[in-house]
């Protein structure tokens, strides 16, 4: 098994859906009215800090990670599909960070620790929420917000114990003075 503790990752959170202009026209109703639905709201991208992993190696061959888009609203003020979250899972004590690699997004040190890392754009408002008493039948809706698109670095700190042994007055301290600060 290889050990990795350096990846770069492509990440996108997806976009909302866009809103929807309908209007109600049923037969015995004479002023139905608007009745567009909003667009659902996109993906995030989230980082999840799990046990039972040890090293980076699971983003050796697959860096790109796509959150799915929010659904357009439809008629009958019916909302879009939220979109799917992506999950990213790390071993504990890993740094995420941006693509300079300085800047420290955050640190996941404990168990069932989580960060959003990229949040989905929200969904576009349909031509019901445009309805006023001076405009009782509006025929514009809004698209939706466009997701993140960003490159991370994912750092995986390590703590090593080690013992040193051998006969007295071998040059045991005399090693570590000279290695460590």
């Amino acid at each position: 098994m290889k050990f990795l503790d350096l990846a770069k990752v492509y990440i996108r959170s997806g976009t909302g859906g866009a809103g929807a202009v309908s209007f109600r026209r049923e037969k015995f109703i004479e002023y139905g009215g608007p009745d567009g639905g909003d667009g659902g709201h996109g993906g995030s991208v989230i980082a999840e800090c799990v046990v039972g992993l040890n090293t980076l190696i699971d983003f050796r061959y697959r860096q790109l990670f796509f959150a799915k888009n929010g659904g357009p609203g439809m008629g009958q003020q019916r909302t879009g599909a939220r979109g799917d979250d992506v999950i990213l899972r790390v071993p504990l004590g890993t740094e995420i960070l941006d693509e300079d690699q300085e800047t420290v997004l955050t640190d996941l040190d404990e168990t069932g620790q989580s960060f959003v890392i990229a949040k989905g754009g929200n969904g576009g408002f349909g031509n019901l929420h445009f309805k006023t008493s001076t405009n009782q039948a509006p025929r514009r809706a809004n698209p939706g917000q466009v997701g993140i698109e960003r490159t991370i670095w994912l750092r995986l700190k390590l703590i090593a114990d080690a013992g040193l042994l051998g006969l007295p007055n071998a040059g045991k301290s005399t090693f570590l003075a000279a290695t460590s600060n």
